[in-house]
């Protein structure tokens, strides 16, 4: 097998560099770490998505992919029996739209409620341009779990999409987004996860001089 290293950025900021991570496990992928450091001359190429600095990045032999989802395409493509995508193939179009959602739209969401692992506030009031975009992802969680049963949004594995929704998860609970009850037990089966978990632990690791961005990338 081919030597892979994924490029990530700040473990507590980075919600892509988690998606692209989690994806890289899901799929069994045996990877080394790459992290970016995030000095002032990385923060500004980061925040004007550099070629030079984009994050995540897959190197796998002599290949490399940055996007988030064209790594997910490239991992079901060497490892299908992975389970990245629903068998199904309405399901899995239905994976493919919700995760292709996230991946171009929600910016509101994204600049209103950064990802920041470690901070935690137990009110926060989210300002009206975010709201459709929190309402949107609940409306999102609530479709695929009553299609699905869940405790995942396509079923009893996680999938691509939850991937790419975990990040909003972190984001929900620093913020304390109010959840129906159906979608707060998604939340949690996502936080629990020992994958998150391992994350996690190593975002709240990284050292407090870390400069936190402006702008979620």
């Amino acid at each position: 097998m081919a030597q892979a290293t994924l490029t990530i950025s700040s473990k507590n900021y980075s919600s892509w560099s988690l998606r692209g991570w989690l994806l890289c496990r899901m799929a069994g992928l045996d990877f080394k770490e790459v992290l970016v450091e995030l000095d002032e001359d990385a923060r500004q190429e980061l925040l004007l998505l550099s070629p030079s600095v984009l994050v995540p990045r897959l190197t796998h032999g002599d290949v490399t992919v940055w996007d988030t989802l064209a790594i997910a395409e490239y991992l079901n493509e060497i490892a299908p029996d992975s389970g990245l995508w629903p068998a199904d193939i309405a399901v899995r179009a239905r994976c493919r739209a919700v995760s292709g959602e996230m991946h171009s739209g929600f910016y509101n969401l994204r600049s209103a409620l950064p990802m920041n692992l470690k901070a935690r506030h137990e009110r926060f009031k989210i300002f009206s341009g975010a709201r459709p975009d929190v309402e949107r992802v609940k409306a999102i969680w609530t479709e695929c779990m009553e299609a699905s049963g869940g405790p995942w949004l396509f079923g009893a594995a996680p999938t691509v999409a939850d991937a790419m929704y975990a990040p909003v998860c972190t984001r929900f609970r620093t913020y304390a987004v109010e959840l129906e009850p159906e979608l707060a037990a998604y939340s949690e089966t996502v936080l629990s996860w020992p994958l998150m978990v391992e994350w996690t632990e190593g975002a709240l690791a990284e050292p407090e001089e870390i400069i936190e961005l402006e702008v979620e990338f």
